[in-house]
């Protein structure tokens, strides 16, 4: 897909270059709906002039800040209720890198004492 990024030369959308990021389930599938228009929702988003690339800051105004804003625009549109910033890393930020670090960790493991990690043949799918 295209991940959308803020910095301060503005937004970028990028097919590439994000192969080793993690990513974060926001949208449950019985979220259908939601999940056919996210990508008309951010690019509307995207556009704001909150987003210009001389209002970015380090600090106070950047891509977490960016992200964070784009999913509270989604949850207000659904009458819930805004998260903070610590929130939205406790509930789903941490969880995803804690998973990543166990996998990374078992990753370096299995390679540091001469294991190799070789894919199943596929298997057909039983009736």
């Amino acid at each position: 897909g295209v991940v959308y990024n803020y910095d301060d030369e503005g937004i970028h959308r990028a097919e590439a270059g994000w192969e080793q990021c993690i990513g974060i389930p926001l949208v449950q599938l019985d979220m259908f709906g939601l999940l056919q228009q996210w990508d008309q929702l951010l690019e509307e988003f995207s556009v704001g002039e909150a987003w210009l690339p001389h209002r970015y800051d380090e600090h106070d105004h950047n891509c977490y800040t960016y992200a964070l804003a784009f999913i509270n625009s989604v949850r207000t549109a659904q009458g819930k209720q805004q998260m903070s910033k610590s929130e939205f890393t406790e509930k789903f930020v941490i969880p995803e890198t804690k998973k990543a670090s166990r996998y990374m960790t078992l990753h370096q493991e299995l390679t540091a004492n001469d294991f190799y990690i070789v894919p199943l043949p596929h298997q057909e799918k039983q009736c």
